[in-house]
């Protein structure tokens, strides 16, 4: 089976809890954001709306960061789930480059949120995660192995129910059939993340 989530853009409020789930699952360094919530704004004064899009790794099926990684640190699993080999990767910043969505944050400082000694948890957490190394969203793929049912930290936080992760041929097919989209189609790299319209007609 191959990954993908859907994400309804009239239910999500913009309240950030998916990006402070993930933070808090996956105890990223600063600078780095594995979830994020941009504002998009459209329409000229007074008439303009502001629509909040949840942004994460696409896993896109043609992904650019994979094909370019000199280290073959970059690579996609057999489920789809594109993943980074921290022991190979070297922090070259090419796949940040490539990236159409701006998904991949380089790990740079050694230090924690509070300076150079580090709190406990972050001694812990960082461990998974060396400083000059790339890092990304995984659709926290550590749950997906585990098989224990947990949800996406993402998925799991939202008090709207904006997100679904599961099948993607099921996915893709609910969001086709209600004018769901990928985001930039034009960059040919087919992503594995669906977006249900804000239509304010509904």
């Amino acid at each position: 089976m191959t990954y993908g989530m859907l994400i309804d853009l009239k239910k999500c409020i913009g309240c950030h809890a998916c990006s402070v789930a993930c933070k808090e699952a996956h105890g990223t360094r600063p600078g780095v954001r594995r979830s994020r919530v941009d504002r998009v704004f459209e329409g000229t004064y007074p008439d303009v709306r502001k629509t909040a899009v949840p942004m994460l790794c696409m896993h896109c099926e043609t992904a650019p960061c994979v094909e370019i990684c000199p280290q073959e640190a970059t690579w996609k699993r057999d489920d789809g789930i594109v993943v980074v080999d921290k022991e190979k990767c070297i922090g070259c910043g090419s796949c940040q480059t490539v990236c159409p969505y701006d998904a991949r944050h380089l790990a740079a400082s050694e230090d924690g949120y509070f300076g150079p000694e580090l709190n406990e948890y972050e001694a812990v957490m960082y461990e998974a995660m060396p400083p000059a190394t790339m890092d990304k969203c995984t659709f926290c793929a550590e749950r997906v192995d585990a098989g224990d049912g947990r949800a996406q930290a993402c998925v799991a936080a939202c008090p709207a129910g904006a997100r679904a992760f599961g099948d993607l041929g099921e996915l893709k097919a609910q969001a086709e059939a209600a004018g769901g989209y990928q985001l930039k189609p034009e960059e040919g790299t087919n992503p594995s993340v669906w977006y249900l319209p804000f239509n304010v007609n509904e």
